[in-house]
């Protein structure tokens, strides 16, 4: 490799470095942005949580016979609710929940719905059976009813013992944990009931008006369109925080090539001067 050959080769690292830098800080300000939309729901979901579960251990189990969503089914099909992102440069945001989704899950016994595009292409790689697909629609919270209408329909037909959804939580700005919980079936009465006779202290009571079987269906719903939004909220966030880092690694990386580039290139500058120096003393000597 000649000088100019190197000098060239620094030019087009430093564009390149220069074009990661500016995606590391636009993913900066979106992660800001998903950061706060995720973190600003998170009270209300867990209050509404709270709020199910203490009126679940109160009501006597025989009302809730006619609560479909509180039925447990004996299926052996499983459904998940996969999310991924559709755009790459986002280091192993991907490749991390894949992982744990394939390490966790028997593709035959399962059937997936898929948010964004990459987790569609891989299961379409690996053979696995997909019954919606949401990876054309960006969306964003706007598909949550969507799901969990798919959802909803093949628990209460009993195609499914559990609905589980599967993403990337979102931990810090330099940390996320790809998990996978579980959507349906709701917890039943009886192990609330459990759980509350378990705790010292309880949270407050309930006057129940009209009636528990009128009220917890709406509930129950809202808890689990609030438990696709958190996990929607959660993968966005731990999305541009990967891609933030990326682009921070790329952007590193090309700087520390640069610098062995340049004192290449100054060696190589310094072997060129030397070798003319000799010529000229060559010449005057002959």
């Amino acid at each position: 490799m000649n000088f100019r050959q190197v000098r060239k080769k620094i030019k087009t690292i430093s564009n390149v470095a220069k074009i990661t830098k500016a995606m590391q800080m636009i993913a900066a300000v979106k992660m800001k942005r998903a950061i706060a939309q995720a973190l600003e729901g998170k009270l209300y979901r867990k209050t509404l949580d709270d709020i199910l579960r203490e009126v679940l251990s109160q009501v006597d189990g025989s009302l809730t016979v006619d609560i479909p969503l509180l039925r447990t089914n004996t299926a052996s099909k499983t459904l998940y609710i996969l999310i991924t992102s559709s755009k790459g440069l986002c280091g192993g945001f991907n490749v991390n929940v894949l992982k744990h989704l394939s390490a966790n899950t028997d593709f035959k016994n399962a059937h997936f719905i898929t948010i964004e595009k990459k987790g569609g292409a891989f299961l379409r790689r690996v053979g696995a059976s997909i019954i919606a697909d949401f990876s054309v629609v960006d969306a964003g919270v706007d598909i949550i009813s969507a799901v969990f209408k798919v959802a909803e329909q093949g628990y209460l037909e009993g195609i499914y013992g559990d609905v589980k959804i599967v993403y990337n939580d979102f931990v810090s700005s330099f940390k996320y944990v790809p998990v996978i919980t579980s959507l349906l079936p709701v917890l039943s009465v009886d192990s609330l009931r459990l759980e509350e006779t378990a705790k010292e202290t309880s949270l407050a009571h309930y006057l129940i008006e009209p009636s528990p079987n009128e009220i917890l269906p709406t509930l129950i719903k809202d808890v689990l369109h609030e438990k696709i939004r958190s996990a929607i909220l959660d993968s966005a966030a731990a999305e541009q925080s990967a891609r933030m880092m990326a682009m921070k690694q790329a952007t590193d990386a090309a700087s520390d090539l640069i610098v062995g580039l340049t004192l290449l290139s100054n060696k190589l500058r310094q072997q060129s001067i030397t070798y003319e120096l000799l010529d000229i003393i060559s010449a005057q000597t002959v």
